[in-house]
């Protein structure tokens, strides 16, 4: 059995880590007011322009464009989006899953990496990681995000690459959120969202081709800054979760350590007791 000095040190050390957990969820909570109400705000433009990009595209025919079908290379870039730090539950380990679990061959998988968890849980796995910028998902910025897609992109248009996906956390509400692996070229268009008047066909000026190379790249930096904002306000509630759990869970063993401690006091008060009574006993 643990000794009175042993079981008081441990409550020590528990204590302060909860205090470090309590302070950790308050910055948490702070992190994701001001980050949940930036994914609220942009979340319906984005939400706009993939309808519109995706209404447009059921509207334009068979157009034989780069961005609307596979490239020559077999390779897959993949854009991973983590975040910088642990003490966040499974936040970073899921969105890896999303890469490791089989959907694609290491050897054909090109990793971009936002948030260096992500890269360095990748690299550990022997994925190839051809570009990484933590600094992104610090402070999202919506000219972070073209950056980043300029060079995938480029990478697409030079044939290095095939296709290119996009893994993220969505962010449904506060306790809710749910890594997604998303698409982004080619383009995919989702024909159980068909409606009558996409049966009439779209013209383009001056041309569809100088149209849709405007286009996508603007459509595929939107969604990818959509994802931004929710992955950096899942990151926040992700933490203040795990957080809130670790200090709940200190307080469990602060009250189980401080019940050991009382027992073992009152069992060494009761010894002494014995110990004097039999002293006196043996006197008389």
């Amino acid at each position: 059995m643990a000794s009175m000095r042993d079981i008081k040190r441990r409550k020590s050390s528990i204590q302060s880590t909860q205090q470090i957990t309590k302070a950790m969820k308050l910055v948490s909570t702070v992190k994701l007011q001001k980050a949940k109400s930036r994914a609220e705000e942009t979340n319906p433009y984005f939400n706009a322009m993939y309808q519109t990009v995706a209404s447009m595209l059921r509207r334009s025919g068979a157009i034989p464009h780069p961005y609307l079908k596979a490239g020559a290379s077999q390779k897959k870039a993949v854009v991973v989006i983590t975040s910088n730090r642990g003490l966040a539950g499974g936040y970073n380990s899921n969105v890896v899953k999303l890469v490791t679990d089989g959907a694609f061959k290491k050897e054909d998988v090109k990793i971009y990496a936002i948030g260096s968890k992500g890269k360095e849980a990748l690299e550990r796995r022997g994925y190839e990681v051809v570009f990484d910028d933590p600094e992104v998902i610090e402070s999202p910025a919506y000219e972070d995000a073209a950056a980043v897609c300029a060079k995938v992109l480029k990478a697409f248009q030079d044939e290095e690459i095939g296709e290119i996906y996009l893994a993220y956390t969505h962010f449904k509400n506060t306790v809710s959120h749910e890594p997604r692996l998303m698409k982004l070229l080619p383009v995919e268009i989702d024909v159980s969202e068909e409606k009558e008047d996409d049966a009439v066909l779209m013209n383009y000026e001056p041309n569809e081709e100088e149209a849709l190379d405007m286009i996508i790249p603007k459509y595929v930096t939107s969604l990818f800054y959509g994802a931004l904002a929710e992955a950096v306000a899942s990151e926040n509630g992700a933490r203040m979760q795990a957080m809130d759990s670790a200090t709940s869970n200190a307080e469990d063993m602060i009250s189980d350590l401080s019940l050991k401690y009382n027992r073992a006091r009152q069992g060494s008060i009761t010894q002494e007791l014995t110990e004097i009574i039999a002293g006196a006993s043996a006197i008389s």
